[in-house]
């Protein structure tokens, strides 16, 4: 213990001798391990930390596979089989969830309900802390409404009360008797508040209609693979016995951990921003330690001496991995410092569309990472460095001369060696930077079809009525056109329009099969449920009747705000009202894919099967497509209705406005106030969904580009370092060549050859190393490949010019040499 204390006592006045070698150090390493150990708390809080549940890695999510391999949600019968059929689970549940207005707490709220079946908190092993679970009898067609509260909104908006029988919350215009309270810290779905029965309406008979997701808890020593073998036999058995066919029906199905299903799609990003903080890493060891190097041949005479008098070179050994340790534990300490301010920004800048960032955070298996990343690169560093220290002659490196120009020459090929490899990383990493950035060029260039600017939004959400509800349904497109008629009275407002969703919005809209019919082929009794279906798959089964398409509800305002033209026929007008002939408007790509050198406009279409409503729709428009799921993903047919002719309970409605957002947005809660204050709005502005739809490739190249940014500065400053280290060790060869006869341009072009020579070594690696590592990051690009030669002819001659700016500067200090100095030398 006490040479220990030697040694860190000698470590601090080595460190304290040089503080410019401590500062530029320690901020180096604290740039690695604080970048480092951001990055790895969001893996952490997404990737491997266990689902916040009990035994997460026995919940699983089943999905159905389409005739293409897609996942899909379930369709109500065939949740009913895997429920029935299966002997591998021990709770199976059905679950779906969306925004809606909720009444009766302290103040009205939008708020995410799900609805799930009695077995779903049996799934989490979840017990409400207060009241009692959901039972088979809450589930049944027209039981007496109930619900469960998250304790967030029962300790926000129910003030806590442990006396929940007179608790009662206003949900689609029926009053929900609260028979118990979530624990605190369950929230399942995200941002769930209250939990109903999914089947009080009872369930719908199609086996194409996939309105739910499922989860199940596995049995005791069941493996995911048997579970996962008995679901798809289920699932062959559904679809081999249907008597409903096309791409609509299952044709497989997939258990999977319920973990990898909500993470699986951030994988590939955070692989990717895991990859490019590690090269930095290396980087960045890679300049400590010539830093460390270049040090430790200034001590030649020093550990010389000390070997002379009896120091074993274990003991140097220690005395070096000991400096490290300070410099590492110093660095360490700055950098998770670094790395919480950090990871605050992270997650302002993360898209919503990440999951689990709420959990992320510097947790203790953080700080673990971070002593351990600490202790590793001192000790990996202390080792290597001290190893080339001590591994000369005593003797030599005690005279004058005799170590001193040898040792030089050997450090400088090893400081050569580590810049060659800084910058053969640091290719790779503004490569990849590069790629991003082309490819999110290239999504912002295309035209989204779509207005962005000047468009605020409002979020409504009317209670559900069922589809066979015709005299409610008027009730809300009544509704709807007063609202839309009042806000086009705010001052500064132009076009106003309503839409069941906006373009670039998480989720999409429903889509479906369509029927191409004329009003002779309705059956005659509209009303004859059974004689209804008979009839319609009569027809559905000709061939060349049927389409596939999305279906959109919205009025022609929307298509005015949102500058989306017209291409032919008319948009939705005035006589278009609920009891008119119902009309329709086709996106051009729909009008294409079905009716190719035909004329769509008065052809009719069912689609009941998207809102209920069988009266046929009259195409009567054609606008141009949009690019409803990003920029990057092509435009899909669409067919939109009327929304005055067949609302919805949930709307956005869109506002073309140059004025001011608040005036705007305080007015339009005053109107909507006014029709029903029980209903609480949302407002966005339509720049902020465009926005948040580029989301996730913003957050992946600011972050690699910072790393990328900061892995160049960091090489050049090694080419610098090391270009400086030699031309100061090799004063007195450049006096000799100068009293030789040796010009200033040619002692610069010596230089700068050399300096140009690692270079081009350290591109040449890193130009191999990137053909073949930026082909991991093809899922992530979008209109250039991963070998796009534009950007990585850019970025080569970006890094060469680095290097020779890195290079000039001590070579152009070294001109003017006192030849007479240098030779006293």
């Amino acid at each position: 213990m006490n040479g220990f204390l030697q040694d860190i006592r000698y470590a601090l006045r080595q460190l304290r001798k040089s503080p410019g070698f401590t500062a530029i150090a320690v901020l180096t390493l604290a740039l690695g391990i604080g970048a480092s150990t951001a990055i790895f708390s969001v893996v952490d809080g997404v990737l491997l930390r266990p689902l916040p549940y009990h035994d997460p890695n026995r919940i699983m999510a089943i999905y159905e596979l389409t005739n293409h391999g897609l996942w899909n949600s379930l369709a109500d019968p065939n949740f009913d089989d895997f429920h029935d059929q299966n002997h591998t689970f021990e709770a199976i549940a059905k679950y779906g969830s969306d925004m809606t207005s909720i009444a009766g707490g302290s103040q009205p709220t939008r708020s995410v309900v799900a609805g799930v079946t009695p077995d779903f908190f049996r799934v989490f092993h979840v017990q409400p802390v207060i009241g009692r679970d959901l039972v088979s009898a809450d589930d049944a067609k027209g039981a007496a409404p109930v619900a469960l509260v998250s304790y967030a909104y029962w300790k926000q908006y129910l003030g806590s009360a442990t006396d929940l029988s007179n608790l009662h919350l206003k949900i689609d215009n029926a009053a929900f008797s609260v028979i118990g309270v979530v624990p605190q810290g369950f929230e399942f779905p995200k941002d769930v508040a209250v939990w109903v029965p999914a089947d009080r309406e009872g369930e719908n008979p199609s086996r194409t209609s996939h309105n739910y997701l499922a989860v199940g808890r596995l049995k005791d020593g069941v493996t995911p693979e048997q579970a996962n073998a008995e679901i798809k036999e289920i699932a062959q058995r559904i679809h081999n016995n249907s008597s409903e066919k096309g791409d609509f029906l299952l044709a497989s199905a997939i258990v999977v951990p319920l973990q990898d299903s909500i993470t699986g799609q951030s994988r590939p990003v955070l692989i990717v921003l895991l990859a490019a903080v590690a090269f930095l890493l290396l980087i960045v060891c890679a300049n400590v330690m010539n830093l460390q190097l270049a040090k430790a041949s200034a001590r030649e005479r020093e550990l010389a001496i000390r070997g002379a008098l009896g120091a074993p070179r274990g003991r140097l050994l220690r005395q070096f991995i000991t400096e490290a340790l300070l410099l590492s534990a110093i660095g360490g300490l700055l950098g998770v410092l670094a790395a919480y301010f950090c990871l605050n920004g992270m997650l302002a800048l993360a898209p919503d569309n990440l999951p689990r960032m709420n959990e992320v955070s510097i947790s203790f298996s953080v700080l673990v990472f971070a002593f351990v990343l600490c202790t590793v690169l001192a000790v990996g560093l202390g080792v290597i460095t001290a190893f080339r220290a001590t591994s000369g002659d005593v003797r030599e490196g005690l005279t004058d001369t005799g170590r001193s120009q040898t040792s030089s020459q050997g450090s400088q090929k090893i400081g050569r060696r580590i810049v060659t490899a800084q910058i053969s990383i640091t290719l790779v990493l503004v490569i990849g930077a590069g790629l991003l950035g082309r490819s999110l060029m290239k999504v912002t260039e295309i035209n989204p079809g779509f207005r962005v600017d000047h468009i605020v939004t409002m979020d409504v959400s009317l209670p559900f009525v069922g589809w066979t509800d015709l005299k409610a349904r008027d009730g809300q497109a009544i509704f709807y056109r007063e609202l839309i008629g009042r806000l086009k009275q705010i001052p500064g407002v132009g076009a106003v329009g309503a839409a069941s969703r906006l373009p670039m919005e998480e989720g999409g809209l429903p889509n479906g099969t369509f029927l191409e019919m004329s009003e002779k082929e309705m059956p005659a009794q509209p009303d004859n449920l059974k004689a209804l279906n008979q009839q319609m798959e009569i027809l559905f089964q000709q061939p060349g009747r049927t389409f596939e398409a999305e279906f959109c509800v919205a009025s022609s305002g929307y298509f005015k705000a949102l500058g989306i033209p017209l291409l032919r026929g008319r948009m939705f007008g005035e006589g278009d009202g609920p009891n008119a002939p119902h009309v329709a408007i086709i996106s051009e790509s729909l009008a294409r894919a079905r009716w190719p050198h035909q004329d769509p406009l008065g052809r009719t279409v069912e689609a009941g099967g998207m809102d209920g409503d069988m009266r046929l729709v009259t195409i009567v428009g054609i606008v141009k497509d949009v690019h409803q799921y990003g920029l990057e993903a092509p435009p899909r047919p669409t067919i939109y209705v009327d929304v005055f002719q067949r609302p919805r309970p949930w709307i956005t409605v869109t506002m073309l406005s140059h004025t001011d957002t608040q005036q705007v947005t305080a007015a339009a809660r005053e109107i909507l106030h006014g029709l029903n204050p029980e209903i609480p709005p949302r407002f966005r502005t339509f720049s902020q969904v465009y926005s948040e739809s580029l989301g996730s490739r913003r957050f992946t190249l600011v972050l690699v580009g910072f790393f990328a940014g900061a892995a160049l500065l960091l090489a050049m400053a090694g080419v610098f370092g090391a270009m400086a280290y030699s031309v100061s060790r090799r004063t007195r060869e450049i006096g000799v060549r100068a009293a030789l006869g040796a010009r200033p341009r040619d002692v610069l072009g010596m230089i700068l050859g050399q300096g140009l020579r690692t270079a081009l070594v350290g591109v040449a690696f890193g130009l191999i190393a990137s053909f073949v590592l930026t082909r991991a990051m093809g899922s992530l690009l979008f209109g250039v490949t991963a070998t796009d030669p534009l950007t990585f002819a850019g970025v080569i001659l970006l890094l060469i010019c680095a290097a020779v700016l890195a290079c000039y500067i001590p070579a152009r200090r070294a001109m003017p040499v006192d030849r007479v100095a240098a030779l006293r030398m």
